[in-house]
C-alpha cells in the first residue's frame, strides 16, 4: 500500500443552531412595513418616530439573516472566522445576520481525469485516465482543512493513477500477476482504496473509481500491436498443432484396430509427417500419387 497524505483533520462537522426562515421572514416584513406606518400615523411624536426607525432597522436585519438550502446542500456558519456548525436542513432558514455563511454542495459528483502518460510496472509508456464518483461527507473538513477541495481531489486522482500504474503491468504479467488490462475489477478496487485514503483529509468520500481510458503510448503502440498479433498467431498455431496430433493419433489407432493396412515404424513415421503437414499447413494440400513403394 502506498503512502497517503498524513495531515490530521483540523475540523469536524457539527450541526449549527439556526431557525425557521419563514417565521423570521414574516416578522421582518412586519417590522419593516410597520415602522413607517407607525411614523405616518403620528409624525410629530419623537418616540413614535424613534420606535418606527428601530423597527425598520430590526426588520431589515432580520431579512439579512435569511438563506435557503436545497436538498444535499449545506451552509457552514461562522462568527468572525470561528466555525459554529453546518446547517443541512432544507428550505428557508435564518441565522443571526452578523454570522457569515458559506454554502457547499453535498451532491454526488463525477470526475473524469485527463489522460496521463505514465510508465507501467515494466517501464512501458502508457496512457491512462479514470472516472471517479465522489461527494463531500464532512463540510467542515472540505472548507477549512484544504485550500480548494475540488482542486485537491483532482490532484489526488492524478497522483493515485500514477502510483497505480507503477504497480501493475499493462498486460502479459508474470504468472498469476494482475494486469491493468485483464483485471479491471481488481484494479478498480485498488484505485478506489488508494483514493479513499488520499482524499479523506478533505472530508471527501469516493463511492466508485474505474479506469476510463487505457492504451499504450503512441510511440510504442505499433510495436505492441505487432507483438499482440504475433502472440495471437502463436497461440492459434499451438492449438492447431495440439488438435492435429490428436487427430493423427486417433487415425493410427483406428487403422491398427480395423486392420486396414499393416504399418511398420517407417510407414507410421511417414504417415504422421504427411498428416501433420496437411493438417497444419496454411494452404490446401496438393495430393501426390505414388505408384511405387515406400522403399523405392
Amino acid at each position: 500500500m502506498t503512502q497517503t497524505p498524513t495531515t490530521h483533520s483540523l475540523s469536524a462537522e457539527r450541526p449549527a443552531r439556526t431557525a425557521n426562515g419563514i417565521l423570521m421572514l414574516l416578522l421582518g416584513l412586519a417590522l419593516l412595513v410597520g415602522g413607517p406606518i407607525g411614523i405616518a400615523q403620528d409624525p410629530e411624536n419623537g418616540f413614535v418616530i424613534l420606535g418606527g426607525v428601530v423597527a425598520g432597522v430590526v426588520g431589515l436585519l432580520l431579512l439579512c439573516g435569511l438563506y435557503s438550502l436545497q436538498p444535499n446542500e449545506g451552509m457552514a456558519i461562522l462568527l468572525f472566522g470561528d466555525y459554529r456548525g453546518t446547517d443541512r436542513k432544507t428550505g428557508l432558514r435564518w441565522v443571526l445576520p452578523w454570522y457569515s455563511r458559506k454554502k457547499i454542495s453535498l451532491r454526488v459528483r463525477n470526475l473524469t481525469s485527463d489522460k496521463l502518460k505514465v510508465n507501467d510496472k515494466r517501464g512501458n509508456p502508457i496512457e491512462i485516465a479514470a472516472n471517479v464518483v465522489w461527494r463531500v461527507e464532512d463540510s467542515a473538513q472540505a472548507l477549512f482543512d484544504v485550500d480548494d477541495y475540488q482542486a485537491f481531489v483532482n490532484i489526488q486522482v492524478d497522483t493515485g493513477l500514477r502510483d497505480l500504474a507503477s504497480h501493475y503491468a499493462y498486460d502479459h504479467g508474470e504468472e498469476h500477476e494482475l494486469t491493468l488490462r485483464a483485471d479491471a475489477e481488481e484494479v478498480a478496487a485498488r484505485l478506489r482504496e488508494e483514493l479513499v485514503g488520499r482524499v479523506r483529509v478533505a472530508g471527501v468520500v469516493v463511492d466508485e473509481a474505474r479506469l476510463a481510458h487505457l492504451a499504450y503510448a503512441p510511440e510504442i503502440a505499433s510495436a505492441m500491436l505487432k507483438r499482440q498479433q504475433a502472440e495471437a498467431v502463436l497461440a492459434a498455431r499451438r492449438l492447431i498443432v495440439k488438435g492435429a496430433v490428436g487427430m493423427v493419433e486417433s487415425a493410427l489407432v483406428d487403422l491398427g484396430e480395423r486392420g486396414v493396412v499393416e504399418l511398420d515404424e517407417d510407414r507410421k513415421a511417414a504417415m504422421v509427417s504427411n498428416l501433420l503437414v496437411v493438417l497444419c499447413a496454411d494452404r490446401e494440400a496438393q495430393p501426390v500419387v505414388n505408384t511405387g513403394t515406400l522403399y523405392g
